[in-house]
């Protein structure tokens, strides 16, 4: 008897395919940026519908926006070896049905914020999502100042949980929204000087790509993450956290400086990837010092 099914395997494949375009490692970290903000804005955490509608609706639209930046990057991807597996890129996945991935998580994401935690929520989802896809994504290819512009929708899911929580955007949201826009920038020219061969290949004029001695980069990592240590005790200045969160907050960010100010005297691939990997590690304890230590 002859059978079209689809073997079992190549169903898992697809499926390994499609949550791969939502990148959910990298996602994790909006995430809990977006339940920190939920949490500092004084969001009811017994509230267990409340939490997972906002968890929930974050990622998918995250996920969204992940999946639309591969799409329109395919390209240039392609020619990346960091990125010439990804399902896009690779020919597992075809564009048309990425999109259509793509834009049934991220509506449906903004659908779950809408609908059953506040408009003011997936609003701010919204402009996060159409900054990444619309604004940064395209202008990867034609600016290095792409990474600031990109920092901004990396910056806003805290204030998505802020705004799940309050349904207004007060400026203790907006502190939370300074300190990951400051984060982002050295963590992101780490990664920009690690993988700078890569990114001239595939055509994208990061500043390591235009300025390969990488003292233009050491000096604006120096400056963003110098700017960031006053920014993160902002939370206790304005009365969001007690004086312990002051303490170690500033232990944190001096430490996060030392690893960037390394880095920046010796521009070696090596100081790189710890800067990379304490930045990593620097948000999620800052956010769980901020929560531990909140007023």
């Amino acid at each position: 008897m002859k059978t079209d099914a689809v073997p079992l395997p190549a169903i898992r494949s697809r499926t390994t395919d499609f949550v791969a375009l939502s990148k959910p490692r990298l996602n994790v970290l909006v995430v809990a940026s977006s339940l920190a903000g939920y949490v500092m804005g004084g969001g009811d955490m017994s509230n267990a519908a409340n939490v997972v509608f906002t968890v929930v609706g974050t990622a998918l639209v995250a996920g969204g926006a992940s999946a639309f930046n591969q799409v329109i990057e395919r390209n240039a991807d392609s020619l990346m070896r960091r990125t010439r597996l990804r399902p896009v890129p690779d020919g597992r996945l075809q564009p048309a049905e990425s999109l259509v991935f793509a834009t049934a998580l991220a509506m449906t994401g903004l659908f779950i914020l809408g609908a059953a935690v506040n408009p003011l929520s997936a609003g701010v989802a919204l402009t996060t999502l159409l900054t990444y896809a619309l604004i940064y994504t395209p202008l990867k290819r034609r600016s290095s100042f792409s990474t600031v512009v990109g920092a901004i929708p990396g910056a806003l899911p805290p204030v998505i949980g802020w705004a799940a929580a309050r349904g207004t955007l007060s400026p203790g949201g907006w502190v939370l929204f300074a300190i990951v826009f400051l984060w982002q920038l050295p963590h992101f020219l780490a990664i920009a000087w690690i993988y700078r061969e890569d990114y001239a290949r595939a055509g994208f004029p990061m500043l390591p790509v235009i300025e390969p001695d990488g003292r233009s980069t050491a000096r604006q990592a120096t400056f963003y993450c110098c700017a960031l240590l006053p920014v993160s005790l902002a939370p206790t200045l304005v009365g969001m956290t007690n004086t312990a969160y002051f303490a170690g907050a500033l232990v944190l960010g001096l430490l996060f400086l030392a690893l960037t100010m390394r880095f920046a005297r010796t521009r070696a691939i090596r100081d790189a990837r710890r800067l990379f990997f304490g930045s990593i590690i620097y948000l999620p304890i800052l956010w769980t010092l901020m929560i531990v230590f909140r007023a």
